[in-house]
């Protein structure tokens, strides 16, 4: 059609460019652009952002550098290109060459700095923002989140509520909740849910979800389940993070329930709630709801098993005591079993104090075959070994050996007092009431060996 046309003015000329451009015809839109008798500037920003988007930033960078004249579109392409290659020095240039800095270039920055997890850099870029939006918020909650900083986080979120020129929206609600759950922090999460309530926020199908996962891993099976009696509209996710939160608290029978209840709606289950199904099973100690299952989901929905499938009905096996069944079972699978199913089969000899020698051989063998070094795995065959009885032999001291230089990744734990959530470390001197908490520990030590 282009071929055809009789006059070509610019416009049909910059279509032309950018078609080529998202087909990835990169040669055949630059011939074009030097061929043009005339050019504009959404001329060259068409070209940029088509090469910026192709990921060829060399010649991206090339036709900027030639530009008669730039606006914000030209600019802000080039950040986010060289953000996208994780390149935040060059972005960082390009932004700091800038002659007027957009809202979308100062969040462009702050995003691309978060998504790197350089928290402390993003911090600073949005600290010095003119003006900020709610965009400019999101990037900074969910970055610290994506980063695990889930205090951080929150403070950022609490600093938006107080700064009061941007309202919360869907987006950073769901952030806000994510660290919550992460923090195990109810009371914060809690009052997130009044607050939606309050300014009658949507409950969408992402921010019902988010405020059941957070409920449902905070204890509150109470409020996980008004909220989703309330979701007027339901997916696969809300009805897997129901499941699966009833399941990690005992209710496994209510999981089992549920999950029949949403197969007479019609939702057609996928590969992902059947784990969180055969999860209740192995919380219930359910083996013959299990095995059901398992099979439903093969040989009725066609879902071929994944590792993590196989795992949970190896668990359900191995915690029933039937460890020979178990091993059959292994032997069946359509994928090679990995360190994780051996150690959960050696975890339930382990707990059944399971005598047979040849048949925990036979799994350690595995167990090292696959991961040699993990020092978890090390330390429970080492355990399984002293709880039937057995004496070191050469191995054990082979496996010492290996555990030597191994650092074992601490323990962390939190508790919320009133507004703050502290986290602790095994053997932690970080904290600022550190000489208060040792003090109190070390008394609770002495009232336990006293009584």
């Amino acid at each position: 059609m282009f071929d055809k046309l009789l006059e070509r003015d610019v416009v049909s000329f910059n279509t032309m460019i950018r078609t080529y451009m998202n087909y990835g015809e990169i040669d055949s839109a630059i011939k074009l652009f030097e061929s043009m008798p005339e050019r504009n500037l959404v001329t060259w920003n068409t070209v940029v952002s088509g090469l910026v988007k192709c990921g060829n930033m060399e010649l991206a960078n090339k036709v900027f550098e030639s530009m008669p004249q730039r606006n914000s579109v030209s600019w802000n392409a080039m950040i986010s290109g060289y953000i996208k290659l994780g390149d935040l020095k060059s972005a960082k240039d390009v932004f700091d060459e800038m002659p007027e800095r957009s809202v979308v270039s100062w969040t462009t920055m702050v995003s691309g700095y978060a998504m790197a997890g350089d928290i402390e850099s993003a911090r600073r870029i949005f600290n010095h923002m003119p003006v900020k939006t709610v965009v400019s918020w999101n990037a900074m909650v969910s970055g610290c989140v994506n980063s695990h900083m889930f205090d951080e986080a929150l403070s950022v979120f609490h600093h938006m509520l107080i700064d009061g020129k941007c309202k919360p929206d869907q987006t950073t609600l769901i952030s806000a909740l994510s660290a919550c759950t992460h923090l195990n922090s109810h009371d914060h999460g809690k009052w997130i849910e009044s607050h939606i309530r309050k300014n009658k926020i949507e409950l969408s199908l992402p921010l019902g979800n988010a405020l059941i996962d957070m409920y449902a891993k905070c204890g509150d099976l109470e409020n996980a389940k008004i909220i989703f009696q309330k979701m007027s509209k339901k997916c696969i996710i809300t009805w897997t993070t129901m499941i699966s939160g009833l399941a990690v608290n005992g209710h496994s029978r209510e999981a089992l329930k549920l999950f029949d209840s949403m197969c007479l709606e019609g939702i057609e289950p996928d590969d992902v709630i059947f784990i969180a199904v055969l999860s209740a099973c192995t919380h219930g100690g359910l083996v013959e709801e299990g095995e059901i299952i398992f099979h439903q989901m093969v040989h009725k929905f066609g879902i071929e098993p994944r590792i993590e499938h196989y795992g949970c009905m190896v668990d359900i096996l191995g915690r029933a005591g039937r460890i020979e069944e178990a091993m059959r079972f292994i032997k069946t699978m359509n994928l090679e079993p990995n360190a994780v199913i051996w150690a959960t089969l050696l975890s339930a000899c382990r707990i059944r104090r399971n005598k047979n020698s040849l048949e925990s051989s036979l799994i350690i063998e595995k167990i090292l075959e696959q991961e040699p070094n993990n020092h978890s795995y090390l330390k429970l065959i080492t355990n399984l070994r002293s709880s039937v009885g057995q004496r070191l032999d050469e191995v054990d001291f082979r496996l010492a050996n290996r555990n030597q230089g191994t650092d074992k990744v601490p323990g962390c734990s939190s508790i919320q007092v009133g507004e703050s959530v502290h986290e602790f470390v095994a053997k932690d001197t970080s904290h600022p009431q550190r000489g208060e908490v040792y003090r109190a520990l070390r008394s609770l030590n002495k009232h336990m060996m006293i009584t």
